[in-house]
């Protein structure tokens, strides 16, 4: 397997978290009894998976590389999905789900950034190209699913048993 440098490294992880967004949005859609949400979690799947196809396509130009990247984002993926399965237990509710989906997209929209940064700093134009049009997405992800979850708490009734 080729060995990656820093900025491929990071570009797995992007791939891998945006695979492990398409299952989370799916996942948390079904636990949220609001259509609205439901149909923004839905739009977010579809952008991850976009997003996704963005890395593979990015990672498929490098010479070499492009086994190790993809393989560098399963990694990713089964450590996202590992965290996932561990905050969304059995009895997990759609606010349990629009709170775990805030600290996944907070840490999407990170690496996206640095990703970024890396990328401008080895004028590396097509990683900088991939990284400007994902970041906007991640910013708006992270405020919409905090703007859900803001919305559920606001209809919960505080004094009632957890």
């Amino acid at each position: 397997m080729a060995n990656l440098t820093k900025l491929e490294d990071k570009l797995g992880e992007v791939l891998g978290l945006a695979k492990a967004a398409k299952e989370a949005t799916s996942k948390v859609a079904g636990l949220v009894d609001d259509e609205q949400i439901v149909a923004t979690l839905s739009r977010m799947g579809e952008e991850a998976e976009e997003t996704a196809r963005r890395c593979e396509e990015v990672a498929g130009a490098r010479e070499g590389k492009k086994t190790a990247i993809i393989e560098k984002g399963r990694e990713t993926t089964r450590e996202a999905k590992d965290m996932m399965s561990t905050y969304l237990g059995k009895d997990a509710e759609g606010l349990d789900g629009l709170e775990f989906l805030s600290m996944a997209e907070a840490g999407e929209v990170s690496h996206v950034e640095i990703l970024g940064t890396m990328a401008r700093t080895a004028r590396d134009e097509p990683i900088i190209q991939l990284a400007a049009w994902a970041l906007p997405i991640q910013e708006r992800h992270l405020a919409n699913v905090r703007e859900g979850g803001v919305g559920l708490a606001a209809r919960e009734d505080p004094t009632e048993p957890a």
